[in-house]
């Protein structure tokens, strides 16, 4: 392979440059280019969201579950994110929807703790199983309640995933929680106290509003952590299913 074309092909996908993309590929650059941390250029157009610049990449034969040197696969990257157009073109070009990382994270993993609903709804479509562990063991639906996202959990109710009881007493428990306190200590146990924090909040989907805390170090954005406060609303989907095993 390569490394000057790899190099180049790699900054184009960075930049979002379809048509320099294009043009590197037509000219001999390998679809499957790294950059220098060993990351696939597929895999870095995924996590930025760059449809475009996926679609040409798979077209050229780059593969849609080639792990990067980190362990890292581009479906999982897409579906952190929340790029929905991404996971269908992944998908589409055969990516396995249940491909788990190394770090045994799978992408329907990502969506979940991230609320992405419109990419949890898009994977479990293609076949993505709603009740595999992510890492620890805990189960979708149970990390779908503690994120507060009721759209996830009907998506993954819809689809027969298992764990109800936890999910409903996570969301039980979260319904007397101050949810921008418990996330400024999760991060004042990572980073240290002492730091000045931030709290947005913000409406992403019906029924739940999203909290933000961000950490700030000299005047500056650092570390984050979000939460979405639909645990009422999860609370009676997950009530109302309750006649069903699980």
């Amino acid at each position: 392979m390569d490394r000057r074309q790899s190099a180049e092909l790699c900054t184009a996908v960075d930049e979002w440059d379809e048509d320099a993309v294009g043009r590197l590929l037509r000219g001999g650059a390998s679809a499957e280019s790294v950059d220098e941390d060993g990351r696939s250029a597929l895999y870095l157009a995924a996590v930025g969201g760059a449809v475009g610049v996926v679609r040409l990449l798979l077209a050229a034969g780059a593969d849609p579950d080639r792990l990067s040197e980190g362990a890292e696969a581009p479906l999982c990257g897409a579906a952190c994110w929340g790029h929905t157009e991404v996971v269908r073109a992944l998908l589409a070009a055969g990516a396995v929807p249940d491909l788990e990382e190394e770090s045994g994270f799978r992408a329907l993993t990502w969506a979940v703790r991230g609320g992405q609903v419109e990419v949890v709804e898009a994977l479990l479509a293609a076949g993505a199983h709603p009740g595999l562990p992510g890492p620890g063991g805990e189960l979708p639906l149970v990390a779908a309640a503690r994120r507060g996202s009721p759209g996830c959990v009907r998506a993954l109710l819809a689809h027969g995933a298992r764990g109800r009881q936890e999910a409903h007493a996570e969301a039980r428990r979260l319904l007397a929680v101050d949810i921008a306190a418990e996330l400024r200590a999760g991060l004042e146990e990572a980073y240290g106290p002492g730091h000045e924090y931030v709290v947005r909040r913000r409406e992403e989907e019906p029924g739940a509003m999203t909290v933000e805390v961000t950490l700030w170090r000299e005047g500056r954005p650092g570390a984050g952590n979000s939460r979405q406060d639909g645990h009422s609303v999860i609370v009676g989907l997950l009530e109302a299913a309750s006649g069903a095993p699980g």
